[in-house]
Order: structure tokens, then C-alpha cells, then sequence
């Protein structure tokens, strides 16, 4: 049982492989680790995993607890979903609308169409080599990915995905580059996303040439495949020692080499949105969830942006000064997010532990009425939120079926198992952002100081030539804030414009915010985003 101290902190409960940095920064926010010894399966506001929570996870969050993944991302979040997504989505818009990411095949089911598209290749300039990358629709962290250019080459054994390898990325002293965009969706029912205006470049550890097609670290930027490249601490021209920046020091160096990079920017924030549409008729209506995703991101010589992937739980580990630079602010401001309220430090209140009490207590005694205990079973915990994985018409997409009238529905409830994900929470801030579904009133965190939350890490050791005393500018600028909905109270106030360093980029007018709400309308959205 927790004590009177604890009930006025958050808590959390971490899975077993999240990342420390995670642990960190709830500490540092003055919340509290949940600790099956001391508090009940309930008593707990967020729940971080790096893998994907059941079904019955989420029928049974309350309205004082988030999670931090929604349910069926499957469709952007897995390489083979995305390319088939991705291509309808061009089917019905338009290639000049979804022409933002590498021509893709899906094998085994789509090598036939593979094969024709590879010969078509051949016969038109058979003296120009083609090269495609292979990479397993169910892996990461580089894993199992080669690049090839003859058919012969091609060997799988698994489910993957083929894609047009890009042979003309920009280079930075010869080095190839991609970028990880770090984008918080609070909400898909409407569409809000944010994109934090910081970010990691992953640079290869060895110059970019096409005649090694083999040497994964001059063709891969993976971190967890350069760090064991020789040449990974070897101070290298431009780049420097490692294999990251932050994106701070990639604007630093186009301003110094006369990229222009004002229409990136806009671009990457485009097929950030045009992305989230593939998935947004998919996902249930889940108001409690807030997640980050990693779009990973490639720069053609024509400073022409390209979806690679979408990553779900992106690595969070901090291995070098640019994660540190990164990461740990970053996770302060998805914590902001989050818009847990001073209310939420009660996790229900003393009668809603009281009879979750008795409820325990009328599971394991023998001695009770069947009308008392029918009794208990209306003073157990709260219905959750009806359905939080309903869809637009009221009817639940994916639930557990339940009996509100047997007796036994309280006791399948309270969990006697000893559930593996524990560990150990601190400081907590409250940013007033609009929820989905019965949104808080803006009520901060007592005895939390706002320059608390505008703090950011320093670190020592930044490469001169990447510095600049130019004050940094925002990477996305369609930051309006949405007015007032008088269509629904429930959502009385816009998503704000700005949280930390996340910047709001969808919805950016009243013509999308219309647009998300109570259908998502993708055409109309697509027409707002080509003006």
C-alpha cells in the first residue's frame, strides 16, 4: 500500500529493457517507480514499454494513466505495412503527391512484380548499373540489410522488403548521412503531431562509394552497426570523431556552405503528415496514449528529402554527446506532452482504493453473501472510459467482452501476479495541452518552477566548426495555434502551438483542424498541404 507522501507524486512503471535515460528524466521530474511491494496493480500514471502492450492493457487504463504506445501502428511502423501503404496511398492521390519515399516490393508476395520492374531497369540502359537494398520487414538496428545489383544476388528467407537504393545522397566530406526526426503524436482522433526542432544526423564511418557495395559501414548509418567500424573514433575530415550531430550542427553547416535549406524543413514536415494519414484509419480511438515515433529521413544531392522508415520505441540510449544533447530534453518535453494534471498524483482517491479493497477482499473470502458480493462488485474500480479503443461510430474495435452483472467480473480484475516490468520515479511537470476525450482544465504541478522545464543539458566538447552564435530558428514554422472548436466541448481547446522543443506542424489551420475532426478527410488535407 502506498503512503499519504506517494500518493500526491506520479508514478511509473518501466518493462525491463527501457532505456535509463527514461528512468532518469521521470526522477528528475520528482515522480515515483512503481514497486509491486508497495503500491497495487492499478496504482501507477504511466507506463512505458519499448514492445507493444495487449489488448486488455488498454481496455483497462484508467482515466489517470497514459501509455506510451497506441494500439495497430502496424501500418507505418512495419517496413512491409509501410511500403504497401505508402503505394496505396500513391494509387489514390497521385505519384506527385506520395513520390517521397523509395520505390518498394514486398517478398515474396510482390517478386514477380519485382523481377518485371528489374528487367524494364535493364533493357532501358542496360550500361547503367541499378542497385536495390534488401532489408527484413521484421528487423532493426541494420540487421540482415544488403545492398545488390544483379538479380542472382538476391537471397532471403524471410519476409522483406526491396527497395531502390539511392546512389546519389548528399554527402558531407564524402560521407553519406541520414536524419532521425524524433515526431510525438498526442493524439490520431483528431490529428495532432508534433516534430521536435532538434534531432540525431547518423553519418557512415567511411566514405560513400558505389564500387564497395558490401562495406556496410561506408552504406549504412546505423549507429549500432559504425560503432564497431575502425575508423569509428578516428577524428574524420568534416564529420569529426563518432557518427552523429545534432541537427543543430547540420543547419550550422549548410548555413556555412551555402545550402539553401529553407523548403527541407517544410518538406520533412510534409511527409511527416502525408505518413500519419496511412495510418490514422487504422488506429482505434485510444485518448490515453501519447507516442513517439522515429522517422528516419535521407537527403538526396537536390536537397530533396526521403522517407526510409518509420521506427516504433526509437532507440533512446544515450552512447555519445549528441544523445545527450538530444535525448534527455527531448523525453522532458514528451513527459509535458503528456498533460498529466495534479489531480492525477490521486490515481482515483481513497474511495476508489477503498473498494478496490473490498473487491479484493469479497475475490478471497469465503464468507460473504452472494449479495454482498454482488455489492462489492459495483464499488469496484471504475468502467474505463467506456471503451478507450472504440472507433468513430461508438462501436468498440477491439475490447474484451465483459459481463457487468457477474459476479466474478471484479475478481478477474485484481491481478495477484507479480508483473516483471518494475522499477523505480521524480519530478513531474503539467503542460496545458487539449486531450481527446473530456480534456483537464490547465492546473500545473505544485511546486514545480517552469525554467525547470526550459532547462537543457550543456555539455562541453561541441566541435567549434559546428557552432553558431545565430539564434537558433525553429525547423518547422506552420506553428498557428487552432482556435477554440465549438463543435465539440470535449475539445474546447487547440493542441498549443509549441511544448519545449516540440513543435505543433499538424493540425497548422482551421482547414485541417476541420479537416481531422470527426472523419479524417485526407483529401482535403492533402489539398491544404500543397498550397
Amino acid at each position: 500500500m502506498s503512503s499519504q507522501g506517494e500518493d500526491r507524486a506520479l508514478i511509473f512503471r518501466l518493462s525491463d529493457n527501457v532505456p535509463e535515460v527514461v528512468r532518469q528524466v521521470l526522477l528528475e521530474r520528482s515522480w515515483q517507480e512503481w514497486d509491486e511491494d508497495l503500491h497495487e496493480e492499478y496504482d501507477w500514471n504511466l507506463h512505458w514499454r519499448t514492445t507493444r502492450f495487449r489488448v486488455s492493457d488498454y481496455n483497462q487504463t484508467m482515466s489517470w494513466q497514459r501509455l506510451n504506445h497506441y494500439p495497430k501502428t502496424d501500418a507505418i511502423t512495419k517496413k512491409d505495412c509501410l511500403a504497401r501503404n505508402l503505394r496505396r496511398m500513391r494509387g489514390v492521390f497521385g505519384p506527385t503527391v506520395y513520390s517521397f519515399s523509395p520505390q518498394a516490393f514486398n517478398l515474396p508476395n510482390d517478386y514477380t512484380k519485382f523481377v518485371a520492374e528489374y528487367t524494364k531497369l535493364k533493357q532501358a540502359e542496360p550500361d547503367k548499373p541499378h542497385f536495390w537494398i534488401c532489408k527484413p520487414a521484421d528487423m532493426s538496428r541494420g540487421r540482415g540489410i544488403f545492398i545488390f545489383r544483379d538479380l542472382g544476388e538476391l537471397t532471403y528467407d524471410c519476409q522483406a522488403v526491396v527497395q531502390r537504393y539511392m546512389t546519389n545522397p548528399l554527402l558531407i566530406s564524402g560521407y553519406k548521412f541520414d536524419l532521425r526526426i524524433y515526431v510525438c503524436v498526442p493524439s490520431f482522433h483528431p490529428l495532432t503531431v508534433y516534430i521536435y526542432q532538434e534531432g540525431i544526423v547518423r553519418f557512415s564511418t567511411e566514405k560513400f562509394d558505389l564500387s564497395t557495395i558490401d562495406n556496410v559501414f561506408s552504406h549504412l548509418t546505423n549507429t549500432s552497426i559504425n560503432k564497431f567500424s575502425p575508423s569509428y573514433s578516428t577524428d574524420k575530415e568534416r564529420v569529426g570523431p563518432g557518427c552523429k550531430w545534432t541537427l543543430s550542427q547540420l543547419r550550422t553547416y549548410f548555413h556555412q556552405s551555402n545550402l539553401d535549406d529553407r523548403m527541407l524543413w517544410q518538406r520533412i514536415s510534409n511527409i511527416v503528415t502525408l505518413t500519419l494519414l496511412c495510418q490514422v484509419p487504422t488506429v482505434p480511438k485510444a485518448p490515453y496514449c501519447c507516442e513517439l515515433f522515429g522517422f528516419d529521413i535521407l537527403i538526396d544531392e537536390n536537397m530533396k528529402p526521403w522517407l526510409l522508415e518509420v521506427n516504433f520505441s526509437p532507440a533512446l540510449s544515450v552512447d555519445c554527446q549528441a544523445d545527450l544533447l538530444v535525448k534527455k530534453p527531448m523525453l522532458h518535453d514528451f513527459v509535458e506532452i503528456m498533460n498529466f494534471k495534479e489531480s492525477d498524483c490521486e490515481r482515483g482517491g481513497q474511495e476508489f482504493r477503498a473498494s478496490k479493497i473490498n473487491a479484493s477482499y469479497s475475490a478471497t473470502s469465503p464468507r460473504y453473501s452472494r449479495t454482498l458480493r454482488r455489492r462489492s462488485s459495483f464499488n469496484s474500480k471504475p468502467s474505463p472510459r467506456g471503451s478507450m479503443l472504440s472507433t468513430g461510430n461508438g462501436k468498440e474495435d477491439i475490447s474484451t467482452p465483459t459481463n457487468k452483472n457477474n459476479n466474478n467480473s471484479t475478481q478477474a480484475r485484481v491481478s495477484t501476479s507479480k508483473p516483471k516490468e518494475v522499477q523505480t520515479p521524480r519530478r513531474r511537470y503539467s503542460y496545458p495541452l487539449n486531450r481527446q476525450s473530456n480534456p483537464p482544465a490547465q492546473v500545473g504541478n505544485p511546486g514545480v518552477n517552469r525554467t525547470e522545464t526550459s532547462r537543457r543539458v550543456s555539455v562541453s566538447g561541441t566541435p567549434t566548426s559546428m557552432t553558431s552564435s545565430r539564434p537558433r530558428r525553429p525547423l518547422y514554422q506552420r506553428t498557428t495555434n487552432p482556435t477554440q472548436d465549438s463543435e465539440n466541448k470535449s475539445r474546447a481547446q487547440g493542441p498549443l502551438p509549441r511544448v519545449g522543443d516540440f513543435i505543433l506542424t499538424y493540425p497548422f489551420n482551421e482547414a485541417t483542424k476541420k479537416a481531422s475532426w470527426p472523419n479524417v478527410d485526407q483529401r482535403s488535407i492533402i489539398r491544404e498541404l500543397q498550397r
